[in-house]
């Protein structure tokens, strides 16, 4: 089994609040994007496709430290398209969206692991026979539980308020349910050198025909080399749309590579057989 190194994205910041010596549990959410690094899990694998026949497991390992305690949940996320996923409420779940959440299962629900400890997450199916063929996912997510500080021995004066900030991080993995034969292609068009605030990228439209999602790699090569200038691992489009932009950030080095004909091919994951999913030849100003 590969292991991947997972950060911890996601960040939520839980506020104790002492107001005149009273506790008050407060929740602040606040996001940072895919590519934030905090936090000490380990998972494998990073991606789970359940066909009914078999449940799998996911492997979870603190390279911490410390022991740390993880609640583990279903959500729902829905792609849009820039490529984001963005949270469902289970009161605006479609039906589809519900089913997954009904059929997956999973066990244990929390876990506490010491150093360099694995532990195993089981994760099967309820019967989809009555299912309509499809693709069907759910994304469990990994949520550490911090430690309550131990108090510090002063007292407040007055009605002083003191605000304590704790982080709590999670991540999460997609669980995706295939009944049926599914098919799906992708294909690639528009590229372009845009910029964000961060600095250069490279965009291009994708686009998804069929009833399931793609995933895999992509791959600017030059004509005539086999060794990429860049490489974007873990894209993916998923069946609720059938376009998106993809854009991928790029160092001015890499930027400047770019100028002139290149090839942007988009590959299935090695684990999956590497196959050529999609690819164009276009000229970067």
């Amino acid at each position: 089994m590969m292991w991947t190194w997972l950060t911890l994205a996601r960040p939520i910041l839980a506020a104790r609040a002492v107001l005149g010596g009273a506790l008050i549990g407060l929740a602040i959410p606040a996001f940072a994007p895919p590519a934030y690094a905090a936090g000490d899990l380990l998972i494998a694998p990073t991606r789970v496709i359940l066909d009914g026949r078999r449940g799998t497991e996911v492997i979870l390992n603190n390279i911490g430290d410390e022991e740390a305690t993880y609640r583990i949940t279903l959500e729902l996320r829905r792609m849009n398209d820039q490529g984001r996923l963005d949270d469902v409420d289970a009161v605006a779940a479609n039906d589809k969206e519900k089913s997954a959440l009904d059929v997956i299962r999973y066990a244990p629900r929390r876990v506490t692991l010491p150093p360099n400890q694995p532990q195993s997450i089981r994760i099967g199916l309820q019967a989809i026979d009555a299912l309509p063929d499809g693709e069907y996912r759910a994304h469990m997510l990994f949520r550490a539980i911090p430690k309550t500080p131990a108090a510090d021995g002063t007292t407040d004066a007055g009605n002083s308020l003191r605000i304590q900030l704790i982080p709590i991080y999670g991540i999460s993995i997609p669980v995706i349910v295939r009944k049926g034969n599914l098919q799906g292609t992708a294909a690639l068009t528009n590229v372009r050198i845009g910029k964000d605030n961060e600095g250069p990228t490279l965009e291009f439209d994708m686009a998804r025909q069929g009833n399931k999602s793609i995933f895999g790699e992509i791959h600017v090569t030059k004509p005539g080399q086999s060794e990429p200038i860049s490489v974007a691992k873990g894209i993916a489009i998923y069946p609720e749309i059938t376009s998106r932009i993809v854009s991928l950030p790029l160092t001015p080095d890499v930027a400047a590579k770019m100028r002139g004909e290149v090839v942007i091919s988009y590959y299935e994951a090695p684990e999956a057989g590497g196959g050529l999913i999609a690819q164009v030849r276009t000229v970067l100003p």
